[in-house]
């Protein structure tokens, strides 16, 4: 079974998937992990689909470090 990006639980440790979508679950997470701040960009998004993240604790350092470490 696929996992929701709409409504199951996310953590660090989530892994992404070839699913993997954008969607509020995801920007809640990621505004809980970096701050209200957070905003997806174009260069973000794309990194995020490139295969690059292995789990959602890899996303959130990279916003993190592509931000100098503002989280």
């Amino acid at each position: 079974m696929a996992f929701d990006w709409h409504s199951d639980p996310i953590t660090r440790l989530t892994p992404l998937d070839a699913h993997y979508r954008n969607t509020q679950n995801v920007r809640r997470f990621l505004q809980e992990h970096c701050g209200e701040a957070f905003r997806f960009d174009r260069d973000f998004m794309a990194w995020i689909r490139s295969g690059a993240p292995a789990d959602m604790g890899a996303v959130v350092d990279e916003w993190c470090r592509r931000k100098q470490g503002k989280c």
